[in-house]
């Protein structure tokens, strides 16, 4: 929880500017408490001077961090209906007094369960079923035990904690890495030997200058062959050629990838055609109402804003992310 701010609003009526995408966020809670502006790509930069409080709803939108170095006021407060915030801090807003929040708590355990979900298809052949189901062929297999096998988590916030529950409730033996060590939590001292001992390696970091192509070439090659690499935090944590060439020459076994350096996915990309690589659209966390979680989150927070209350899911600017406890 962030300490007190001068964030609190005046006048009778806040102005809250949402940076949109479709379908819109459903707002009308604060009908009579804040006026509602909305603004595009194209409009951001002209409307930002007037918001007291900016809502990123676009959360795959770069715009924020294009006009927010312009001229005028600048909002006090930011919420991006995102885990994630790079997308958004530039040094301009990241060394300004405005207050920046995020959507932590909403993902948290979707993502859990589409990563068990992978783990569960990997280990049990599913997409191979699907094949031969195709082809009305007939052919028996063995597949693997989930139980006693191991995975390396890397990313102790929430999303992380929620995957390594989740996971050790399928009997998997977890080992969760984070940036510094704590308990319960590795450090990032002891990410490669973690890695060479884990079948499962789970990416959920933020995306920080730390962080930023942390999966290459060097970490996939001290995988063990049988490992499988998934990643579910953020497309640029990931040196995509390298991941490319570890697949080809099965220095892991496999991957299964929800988020990429350029979305949406090329059609030219060789990811597209390598055997053992499962692919999904940045879905892993959205599930039937997700929106109207969002939605609803905001209000919350706004409620807390407007009260001169502090606010919950504080970003640290500077790191990028909402530190840990």
């Amino acid at each position: 929880m962030s300490e007190p701010t001068d964030s609190e609003p005046t006048g009778a009526e806040p102005t809250v500017l949402v940076l949109d995408a479709e379908p819109p966020p459903r707002l009308g809670r604060l009908t009579g408490r804040a006026r509602i502006l909305h603004a595009d790509e194209d409009t951001l930069a002209e409307l930002l001077p007037l918001a007291d409080v900016l809502l990123v709803w676009d959360f795959s939108s770069h715009a924020v961090r294009r006009a927010w170095p312009g001229e005028g006021p600048r909002p006090r407060w930011v919420h991006t209906a995102s885990a994630g915030a790079d997308h958004l801090l530039c040094p301009e807003l990241v060394d300004s007094d405005t207050v920046v929040t995020n959507a932590r708590g909403v993902f948290d355990q979707p993502i859990a369960e589409y990563v068990a979900a992978l783990v569960l298809a990997f280990a049990k052949q599913l997409p191979r079923s699907l094949e031969l189901q195709r082809d009305r062929a007939w052919r028996h297999r063995e597949t693997q035990r989930v139980g006693g096998t191991r995975a390396c988590v890397v990313g102790s916030g929430p999303i992380g904690q929620a995957v390594a529950r989740t996971l050790k409730a399928l009997g998997v033996r977890v080992a969760v890495v984070g940036r510094t060590a704590r308990a319960g939590v590795h450090g990032t001292d002891e990410l490669d030997r973690l890695l060479t001992r884990a079948d499962w390696v789970v990416s959920v970091a933020p995306l920080t200058e730390e962080t930023r192509g942390m999966f290459d070439a060097r970490r996939f090659g001290v995988m063990q062959p049988s490992a499988r690499f998934i990643n579910v935090g953020r497309g640029q944590l990931v040196v995509e050629a390298d991941l490319v060439d570890a697949v080809r020459r099965r220095w892991i076994a496999g991957a299964a990838l929800d988020v990429f350096e350029q979305e949406p996915l090329p059609a030219d990309s060789p990811l597209w055609d390598l055997e053992d690589v499962l692919l999904s659209p940045h879905m892993s966390g959205d599930v039937v109402g997700w929106r109207d979680e969002l939605g609803a989150q905001f209000v919350e927070l706004y409620e807390l804003w407007a009260a001169g209350k502090p606010l919950t899911n504080v970003i640290d600017k500077k790191r990028g992310y909402v530190p840990g406890h």
